[in-house]
């Protein structure tokens, strides 16, 4: 659990820090400071502006849609390269993690349902464009998604759930997925390198050549 909201800039150097240097892999819950969105890797700025204004933005090293993160619970799953999951094809991460996270959604009562892709619709905001392997609820909405990246490191998943959570709810739902996903877990805050965090704020994650890219 991640003790301290953050700006999206912020948001995303941490977890480019997890996946640097963790050796076993990791759950990161985490909160927003003030209002954020995010686009994909290969994602249009000016469309997430247009569609979702009012909001700062920051571009994800991961690909995926567009995420309104003022009305989301996020996590973020680092998986070290020698971790079975990192070595899965992009489908097969995306959907083992998709299906743990359905499966802790039951547990509170939430319908959730892998896509098959056949909702698909294109659009660029993440939650109207349900993609195959994607969390659907039982009418056909996108209820959850997320992007990938794999690196020599292993894999970094950044995921986002249309579901927001107050702090118990957000600890309960955390656990279940990491009961889901880990024979063994252990729950604990953590804080990153500062030293680290501002170096990617500064050279990545902060700049304007960065997140207004194309």
């Amino acid at each position: 659990m991640d003790p301290v909201r953050r700006s999206g800039p912020e948001a995303m150097a941490v977890d480019e820090w997890l996946l640097a240097t963790v050796e076993s892999p990791v759950l990161r819950i985490y909160d927003w400071l003030g209002d954020w969105g995010s686009v994909g890797y290969f994602g249009d700025l000016e469309a997430a502006r247009a569609t979702f204004p009012g909001v700062g933005w920051v571009r994800r090293w991961t690909g995926g849609g567009t995420v309104d993160h003022r009305a989301d619970w996020t996590y973020s799953v680092i998986a070290p390269g020698r971790e079975t999951l990192a070595g899965m094809r992009g489908a097969e991460s995306y959907r083992a993690l998709h299906a743990a996270l359905a499966q802790a959604l039951h547990a509170e009562g939430m319908d959730a349902r892998l896509s098959t892709g056949a909702e698909e619709t294109g659009a660029a905001a993440c939650f109207e464009n349900p993609v195959s392997h994607d969390l659907i609820d039982a009418v056909g909405r996108k209820i959850a998604g997320a992007g990938q990246r794999r690196t020599k490191r292993g894999l970094l998943h950044q995921g986002s759930l249309a579901r927001i959570a107050d702090p118990v709810l957000s600890r309960q739902r955390a656990e279940s997925l990491a009961s889901v996903m880990a024979r063994q877990r252990d729950f604990r805050e953590f804080y990153p390198l500062e030293e680290f965090i501002a170096e990617r704020v500064s050279a990545r994650y902060g700049l304007p050549v960065w997140t207004e890219r194309r």
